[in-house]
């Protein structure tokens, strides 16, 4: 692959499952990586652990799903390095459950701010410094359930996913005259603490989902991760407006 040495990487949501393997593998492939997160003590021990391993990094405390708090620290990143090359909008998560006979608008309103405003917070901010970036991109995370719609009582989730898939298209033909590329990856069942609800309360439910899956076991983050690395490196300078599903074949049932 090629190197992507030189380059300042954004990771939101970095410290930890899918969004540290992906700053871990960015930042061992040369790139000076930014991570965000809402956990101070979290981002302080990924931070030592990156630079531990001889990984270029920093840890920037803010929430994605607040505006002006995202205003404020991608100019600050933006300023400082002089450019951004690469956005990974990995931040999101399922937000609880909840049917809709039921469902609160706060309860809307807090999903779709974290799967779906965030990714225009952050891509918007980032686009001034895009323009002066090196072969520039932007990686969004939709999922599987902006396909399926979700399970019961995630069909928010599922919603707010489906419109990542959409943005991400709106984004890169909008950006495509900068030669900014957009595309997005959509994990299937990943072995991570997103379902550790259920990996701990019913480990032989979990056990079974790699039944569905064509390859025959669960995802791990390094193989999301080497997938985003791709995508952002310049063996990837034709592709845009793609959604690439890792799933080891999941989508299509079996």
């Amino acid at each position: 692959m090629t190197s992507l040495k030189g380059k300042t990487a954004i990771v939101t949501g970095a410290t930890g499952g899918i969004g540290f393997e992906v700053a871990q593998h960015l930042g061992k492939h040369g790139c000076t990586v930014i991570m965000n997160g809402i956990e101070e003590a979290s981002g302080a021990e990924r931070l030592k652990e990156l630079t531990a391993q001889g990984v270029t990094a920093e840890y920037y405390n803010f929430d994605v799903t607040n505006e002006e708090q995202v205003n404020e620290n991608i100019k600050a990143i933006g300023e400082k390095h002089g450019k951004i090359d690469i956005v990974v909008n990995n931040a999101g998560g399922l937000g609880g459950r909840s049917r809709f006979e039921t469902m609160t608008t706060e309860f809307y309103r807090a999903v779709m701010a974290l799967n779906l405003d965030s990714v225009f917070f952050v891509s918007r901010a980032a686009i001034p410094f895009l323009k002066k970036g090196n072969h520039p991109t932007i990686i969004n995370f939709t999922s599987n359930a902006g396909w399926n719609a979700g399970g019961p009582g995630a069909g928010m989730y599922g919603t707010s996913k489906a419109g990542v898939h959409t943005i991400t298209r709106a984004l890169a033909k909008d950006l495509a005259e900068y030669g900014i590329r957009v595309n997005a990856v959509s994990p299937g069942t990943i072995d991570t603490n997103f379902h550790i609800g259920i990996k701990s309360t019913k480990p032989e439910v979990f056990a079974s989902w790699k039944n569905n899956i064509m390859l025959g076991r669960l995802g791990q983050p390094k193989d999301v991760a080497a997938v985003v690395a791709f995508l952002a490196s310049e063996d990837a300078a034709f592709i845009t407006a793609e959604t690439i599903q890792i799933g080891g074949g999941q989508a299509l049932g079996i």
